[in-house]
């Protein structure tokens, strides 16, 4: 079958399910032009990602780390949601039972419209106490330097999942209970590396759904899905959500 054969497929199975999951990755911001961790060539390149991304590079140089998160937040701010993530934001405002799962720190889902999205990896546009996990509303923060909580005066550090923490235990729980309930499940734009959102395919799988994976690139996932449609989400998803459109107002 080519990508169009697929699509059509994947409508008529979607049409059929009563529980969908999609799971999204890197690779579904990248094409609203956010680096899929840093840049290459970029400021922050000599650094490793230990350095940046980890409770020890905290600890290590608070400044630095709050500087690149910041570096980062702003060039989110000034991106924006690209087709991918309006076609699922409004699949899901059509289907009653789409859930979306996110391995994205960027918000982009929600301001295409997308409505209770899992954050496996956290917020980047969310802070919270580095001692006592309060979290701080943007609006009270200084993004130029460092903060400390009203609460206890702890450093406030950026509210996602560093190198070797552990996921939100609700929101991990909640995304296996929606993978062994799927009918059909979506995997879009991600690599399927990190564990153990990697996982959460495989359950959908192993309990008998239907896994579909939109990614133009081979993925550890690729030899397990049931179809694999070549193409960015920004391009499938849209034409997914026509078809689909189509197929219920008939």
């Amino acid at each position: 079958m080519d990508n169009l054969d697929k699509i059509n497929k994947v409508v008529e199975l979607i049409l059929e399910s009563n529980n969908i999951t999609a799971l999204t990755g890197a690779g579904v911001s990248a094409e609203s032009g956010i680096s899929t961790f840093r840049d290459k060539n970029g400021l922050w390149s000599k650094f490793s990602p230990l350095e940046l991304a980890s409770i020890e590079g905290f600890m290590a140089n608070p400044e630095r780390v709050w500087s690149w998160y910041q570096y980062r937040v702003n060039i989110i701010n000034n991106s924006n949601p690209n087709d991918g993530h309006f076609a699922l934001a409004e699949l899901q405002k059509i289907h009653k039972n789409f859930s979306l799962v996110t391995q994205n720190v960027d918000g982009l889902h929600q301001k295409a419209g997308s409505e209770n999205v899992i954050e496996l990896h956290g917020s980047i546009i969310r802070n919270k106490c580095f001692d006592c996990n309060q979290i701080h509303e943007e609006s009270v923060i200084n993004n130029e330097s460092l903060n400390n909580c009203k609460a206890c005066n702890g450093l406030i550090r950026p509210d996602v999942v560093w190198f070797g923490e552990m996921l939100p235990e609700k929101e991990i729980k909640l995304a296996q209970d929606l993978s062994f309930q799927s009918d059909v499940f979506l995997s879009i734009g991600t690599s399927a590396e990190v564990y153990p959102a990697a996982d959460l395919p495989l359950i959908a799988k192993r309990n008998g759904a239907v896994v579909v994976e939109v990614n133009p690139e081979l993925t550890q996932l690729s030899d397990y899905v049931d179809i694999k449609i070549e193409l960015k989400s920004g391009e499938a998803m849209p034409l997914i959500l026509e078809e689909y459109k189509k197929r219920i107002n008939k």
